[in-house]
């Protein structure tokens, strides 16, 4: 792949690969530094060596094991996981395709980003298109999830001192200042003053960063999504001016969002500082910067299925926090199923796998039997996508002992893998979109 942005031509060594598949080290000779430099590592220190991870501090979610490193060191190869997206070093691009991509497009990935993100149709992973334009399009296309996120909690308030040159002194009086400016003597005084503002330096820099998409052109179009949290930032920074955008970068660079609360503030701080520092497609700059933007494939197809049978089931959040459970009494054994059934007379307990049937095995079993023992559940499901040519299975519960050689199964008792299927075959986007639906329909006829 040539990459031509500027006056000399760039040519990009460029290997692509799929999640939850495996492959000879020697196939990744041409990204070898890369290969390098992120095998064995898992999301949480990629992210902190400036790589940007979606959803934001993923080492929150329960399913963030081996499974979620980028590359898994297994003897002489190399196993992806449940992780899509781009990364770049020096000039090696590695791109991670979701398993259901063909020889083209990848319309499985582009179709869990418009279903969980709304996002625009921009999904390209054909190895002639200039990857680096990609990265910082992901990045403007997240600003709306990450800004709607962050505005739950309100507008962000902070101290700030503030300077004025009046004859209604409140603060500390600025002897220098008041020397220069008021000399002669006219009644005013130069004060400063601590107040607790709405108008600081993380609001200033969303506002830049609000501007500097407007002017993209689909950039208004992006913003709709969110027009009513636009209007609060826009009517929170009356102290906003063009000209100060460095500055405020330089600010929000030195303090950062740390408290807890404000979590949701920190994340977009560092969205917009990505955005705004690399507005030239410039994602990374230098041979030594590992940079890129990546997707957790399984949180993408959880809020997937929870788009889908939200109406029959709950579904607990432990990134938020929400729908906690308990195993014990006392407030002991915290947990976090994935779907509750919101029918209590027949409990239903599903867990959503961003995984291979054949790889959803004994620690699978045995948390998901867990979670159905203390909800009084019966049945049970894994939902994963799969192939077109793959089919579920009902796995029934053991009873007896093989010490008594009366081992049997039970009835009454089972866990069933139950995929929804993944077209393989179509030639565009809209086709792929029609046959989901079909799939989606057959999915759901278990659950009603």
């Amino acid at each position: 792949m040539a990459i031509s942005d500027s006056p000399e031509v760039m040519y990009m060594k460029l290997l692509r690969i799929k999640d939850n598949s495996q492959q000879k080290k020697d196939a990744f000779s041409q990204v070898a530094k890369l290969a390098g430099k992120i095998a064995d590592k898992t999301l949480e220190q990629l992210e902190r060596e400036g790589v940007f991870v979606f959803p934001e501090t993923v080492k929150d979610a329960e399913d963030i094991t081996q499974d979620q490193m980028i590359l898994q060191s297994i003897n002489d190869t190399f196993r992806s996981g449940n992780v899509m997206g781009f990364l770049g070093y020096g000039d090696e691009r590695l791109v991670i395709a979701s398993r259901f991509c063909g020889e083209g497009e990848d319309y499985f990935f582009q179709y869990l980003l418009d279903k969980v993100l709304d996002f625009p149709n921009i999904v390209d992973l054909n190895s002639d298109a200039n990857q680096d334009n990609r990265l910082f399009n992901f990045l403007l296309f997240l600003f709306p999830y990450y800004l709607k996120a962050a505005m739950r909690k309100g507008l962000f308030k902070k101290y700030i001192r503030r300077r004025y040159n009046d004859g209604n002194v409140k603060g500390t009086i600025d002897v220098a200042r008041h020397i220069e400016e008021n000399t002669p003597f006219v009644g005013n005084v130069a004060y400063s003053q601590r107040e607790f503002s709405y108008d600081n330096s993380l609001m200033e820099l969303v506002r830049h960063t609000i501007e500097f998409i407007k002017r993209k052109p689909y950039g208004n179009k992006l913003l709709t999504k969110v027009k009513d949290e636009v209007k609060l930032v826009i009517d929170a920074t009356p102290g906003y001016e063009p000209y100060n955008r460095q500055k405020i970068i330089e600010q929000n660079k030195k303090n950062t969002v740390r408290h807890a609360y404000y979590r949701e503030y920190h994340a977009l701080q560092r969205l917009c500082l990505l955005i705004l520092r690399h507005q030239k497609h410039q994602i990374g700059t230098g041979t030594r910067q590992i940079y890129g933007i990546l997707f957790d494939g399984a949180w993408l197809w959880e809020e997937y299925i929870n788009s889908l049978i939200d109406d029959v089931f709950y579904h607990p959040m432990n990134k938020g926090g929400k729908g906690a459970q308990r195993l014990f009494e006392g407030n002991v054994g915290l947990i976090y199923p994935d779907f509750i059934s919101r029918n209590s007379e027949k409990r239903v307990i599903a867990d959503a796998k961003y995984k291979p049937i054949d790889n959803i095995g004994n620690r699978d079993y045995l948390q998901v039997l867990a979670y159905m023992f203390r909800f009084d559940a019966q049945t049970g499901y894994y939902l994963y996508p799969e192939a077109e040519n793959s089919e579920g299975l009902r796995l029934r519960m053991n009873r007896g002992s093989t010490y008594e050689a009366n081992v049997i199964p039970r009835e009454d008792i089972s866990i069933t893998k139950h995929g929804l299927k993944i077209p393989m075959d179509a030639t565009d986007y809209a086709g792929f979109v029609s046959m989901m639906k079909v799939s989606e329909q057959e999915f759901m006829s278990a659950f009603c």
